[in-house]
Formats: C-alpha cells, sequence, structure tokens
C-alpha cells in the first residue's frame, strides 16, 4: 500500500528517503511529479496539496497533514471522506515550544532595544523586569499550547489561558469561552497565540482585541506572538497598533499571505520580528516513523489519535 507524499514547495527527496528507512524498504513512497498509478495510493502525507489531487486518488484510504494548521486542506471541497490525522510529534512539539520561549525571552530581554543601541554603538543599560514580572496569556491549549505553557512556567511568567471549552488538567488559570476573553486580554501583557483558524477565529487578532490588552505592564506595552495561523491576524491593524502604542511589540511566524511579499511593510517596521513559517518545521527523520506507526495502527483497526473534526476545523 503506497503513500503519496505532496507538499507543495518541499523537496522530496529526504521524506522519500525518510519512509523507506523506517519501513525498511518496505512501504512504497511516490511524490507528486513522478510517474505512479492514482489507484496504488492508499495514504497521502500533505502539506497544501493543490485542490483535487486528493481526489483523483481512488484507494485513498488516511491523510496525514504534515504541519499543525489543516485550514488549507479542508478548503479542497473535492477533499474525499477519509480521516485527516493532525501529525502530533515530540519533535514538532519542541519546536513550537523552543520558537515561543525564544520570542517571549526576546521581548522580556529587551532584545528590540538593545539590538537598536548596537546600531548606534550606544552603551546603554536598561531597567529589566523579572519573567514573573510579565502575564502570559495564551490563546490555544491544545498538544502544542499545553508544552509552552508549561515551560514558560518553569522560566517564571505568569501564564494563564483563554480555551474554548474547560481544561481541568490546566495548572495555571483558564478563562472559557468568548464571554471571558476581555477579562483574559486584561490581564495579558504578552499575548501569545497558539489557536486553530476556524470561521470564529478568522481575524480575531485586531485593533479591538489588541485594546483589550493590559496598559498597566512592565514591558512598556503589550507584545503580541503569533505562531497560529496567518489569517487569524489582520496585520494592517497590527502596524496601527504599533504606530498608535497598543502593542509594543510584535514576533510573527505567519502571515496572511505566504511567502510574505516584499512589498509588505512588516518587513522594515523596527518593533517586528519576522521569521518564515519555521516555528515548527516539520522534518522527515522527525515525523515519518510516527506516520508509519499511525498506519499500522490504522491497519490493525485501531482508532487514531488526533483525527481532525472536519466540522470544527482542527
Amino acid at each position: 500500500m503506497t503513500i503519496l507524499f505532496a507538499a507543495e514547495g518541499w523537496d522530496p527527496a529526504p521524506w522519500i528517503q525518510a519512509f523507506g528507512k523506517h519501513s525498511e524498504g518496505r512501504r512504497p513512497v511516490k511524490s507528486v511529479g513522478q510517474d505512479f498509478d492514482p489507484a496504488s495510493i492508499h495514504y497521502a502525507a500533505v502539506w497544501k496539496p493543490r485542490p483535487g489531487l486528493l481526489a483523483s486518488l481512488p484507494n485513498l484510504r488516511a491523510i496525514f497533514n504534515l504541519g499543525a494548521g489543516v485550514d488549507a486542506l479542508l478548503a479542497d471541497t473535492t477533499l474525499p471522506d477519509v480521516p485527516i490525522i493532525r501529525i502530533v510529534n515530540p519533535d514538532l512539539t519542541v519546536r513550537m515550544t523552543e520558537w515561543i520561549v525564544l520570542q517571549a525571552l526576546f521581548h522580556l530581554r529587551q532584545m528590540p532595544a538593545y539590538q537598536a543601541q548596537q546600531a548606534r554603538r550606544e552603551w546603554r543599560q536598561l531597567a529589566q523586569p523579572a519573567a514573573r514580572e510579565v502575564r502570559v496569556g495564551l490563546m490555544g491549549y491544545g498538544v502544542l499550547g499545553r508544552d509552552s505553557a508549561d515551560v514558560l512556567q518553569r522560566l517564571g511568567f505568569n501564564v494563564a489561558v483563554w480555551a474554548r471549552r474547560p481544561q481541568p488538567e490546566a495548572d495555571c488559570p483558564v478563562f472559557i469561552g468568548k464571554d471571558a476573553l476581555p477579562a483574559f486580554l486584561a490581564r495579558t501583557d504578552m499575548l501569545v497565540v497558539l489557536l486553530p483558524l476556524t470561521p470564529d477565529t478568522r481575524g480575531i487578532l485586531d485593533r479591538r482585541l489588541f485594546a483589550g490588552l493590559a496598559r498597566d505592564g512592565v514591558l512598556g506595552g503589550p507584545v503580541l506572538i503569533n505562531a497560529g495561523r496567518g489569517l487569524l491576524q489582520v496585520e494592517a491593524d497590527i502596524l496601527a497598533a504599533l504606530e498608535s502604542g497598543l502593542l509594543a511589540g510584535a514576533s510573527l511566524d505567519v502571515f496572511e499571505t505566504e511567502p510574505l511579499p516584499v512589498t509588505s511593510p512588516l518587513w522594515t517596521h523596527p518593533k517586528i520580528v519576522i521569521t518564515p513559517h519555521v516555528a515548527a518545521d516539520s522534518t522527515p527523520e522527525g515525523l515519518a516513523g510516527g506516520i508509519l506507526a499511525d498506519i499500522a495502527r490504522f491497519e490493525r483497526g485501531e482508532t487514531l489519535p488526533n483525527e481532525v473534526d472536519r466540522r470544527a476545523g482542527y
């Protein structure tokens, strides 16, 4: 039963090699661009495949999404009615936590100001708040959010979570649903966003939300850190908020349009950190073995964890 690798813009060679290594050559792998019989494909490992591709595979049994977000996949109106599995992998989780913590510390330790001073050859020591003085608000409390919250707390940050439903396993304050959002924002100095993209969350990071963030924090203003989905954010509102002081800084790994156009004013704004959608970069060695293990479970008739709820959008 053959796997199809279909990830727009990715080099398929290391993925084919990794699948071959972990299956010891017992599981054939093809990639888009190679000759293959569509009827031979039973599983697909994908990232933003072209619309209609998966519908052309008559014997497809399951789809494995190679990133955290499934919105691009669900936008394909021809998508076959087979299970879609989100990849939840320790490698991916750790990478996301690394990025979140890096950005939180970058803003905590006033690196934007120090970089500006370096460019001016200016030696000036700035007052340094402690992590315990900074209230982090984390939107989204799935696997990635839980790990990020845990590490941020161990560093001393004062963490709270906003989620759609109760989180009984959380060891920090949890604000539930739309009615609790204003109170959550009002105690947040650093907003970390790991939400999925759904009709309810599209454009949620806008001027009105930024206006609700805490104004009395030790950072001199609230900071936005978004590694969720690009269409969560209204980029014109981020720029306006930075200019008006509603935001003091931002770290963005995802964007409304990707790649980010060279004409975007985000590139040159001195208060914005930009990375090119690499916060939880998927690696062949990190993911291939887990996908193959899930396929084996599926073929034994076992229920797979992390199946996407198409109605919820994640």
